[in-house]
């Protein structure tokens, strides 16, 4: 009965419709902004802008699109920030014709959308390649980033790392293969690697589905983004960052193992502070949920962060649409 059923309705894209709602009822709106030069960022943005307010960028990684990723978080901070939750680009409703594929060119349009809605200082979280390009937000926007959150972002790799045997593929082509699966051998293969206990006996059907709607945008620009954040990458050309971060990871991330988190806080040094999860894997915000809000929560909120503020009108610029 399911199958047949799922061949007229696709549950993915009715649980996008529910996330889509949530958002909007939780005070965000979805707006596109022309950067020019041929590259459109989409982002959810506050309905009503607070001054009084920190702002708070929450960047996704690869997989589910953003609303899925901080579907379960953003209840958390609307009351202390105003939240920005952005698509990068080739993700979701963001695009460029520009060649460009770097996690600094990623950065400059993050930092330029966020200009456009008149927003010059914030917190960033980036979980997975979302750390990858806040990292880059940090260090070349120094002045912009107050506190930034890295979550299980192999920022630190070096291209060596996966000839040594590091990770658990050998190559880009296989990496490329399981995070952007194209077959549910593959999208089954991404779940054993990113939970340390994935969902069982998930049917065939439903992960074609979730494929169709989640895995079939941008395929080969996607794959240019892998390639560019490990080709010809050495630990010494990393810039360090010197905003207070937090270094947040899954104790058995089989993605970005561990190791790359602790060579992480070497490499910032006394400006991060570390936590790791125990009993959680690359998909910790998912997986253990309560806990990656707690330690977000007790990071990036203190006493400059207000819960209740004059409300005062804003405009973001863009095209609205829902």
């Amino acid at each position: 009965m399911l199958p047949k059923l799922s061949k007229c309705i696709s549950f993915t894209a009715s649980r996008d419709w529910l996330y889509r709602h949530l958002f909007a009822s939780a005070g965000l709106r979805s707006v596109a902004t022309d950067l020019g030069e041929g590259t459109t960022m989409h982002c959810w943005v506050p309905k009503m802008h607070k001054p009084c307010k920190p702002s708070l960028v929450l960047v996704h990684g690869f997989g589910a699109n953003a609303m899925w990723q901080y579907g379960e978080h953003i209840r958390h901070f609307m009351g202390h920030f105003n939240v920005y939750v952005p698509d990068l680009v080739f993700f979701g409703e963001s695009f460029t014709s520009r060649p460009e594929r770097s996690e600094s060119f990623q950065a400059e349009c993050v930092v330029k959308m966020m200009e456009a809605h008149g927003v010059h200082k914030m917190s960033l979280v980036g979980i997975s390649y979302g750390g990858f390009v806040g990292y880059r937000v940090a260090a070349h926007f120094p002045e912009v980033v107050e506190k930034i959150v890295l979550c299980c972002a192999g920022v630190c790799l070096e291209e060596v790392d996966m000839e040594n045997g590091l990770f658990r593929v050998s190559n880009l082509d296989e990496a490329s293969s399981i995070l952007l699966p194209q077959t549910p051998d593959k999208l089954r293969e991404l779940m054993k690697l990113s939970f340390v206990r994935p969902a069982r006996g998930v049917p065939t059907w439903f992960l074609q589905d979730f494929i169709q709607v989640m895995c079939t945008d941008y395929i080969e620009q996607k794959r240019e983004l892998l390639e560019a954040i490990l080709k010809g990458r050495h630990l010494s050309d990393l810039p360090k960052i010197q905003q207070p971060t937090l270094i947040l990871w899954g104790e058995q991330d089989q993605i970005f193992p561990l190791e790359l988190g602790h060579r992480l806080k070497r490499h910032i040094g006394g400006n991060a502070q570390m936590a790791v999860i125990k009993n959680a894997g690359h998909a910790v915000n998912l997986e253990k949920a309560k806990e990656f809000g707690m330690h977000l929560k007790a990071f990036l909120i203190d006493s400059n962060t207000t819960k209740s503020c004059p409300t005062s009108p804003f405009s973001a610029g863009g095209n609205i649409h829902f």
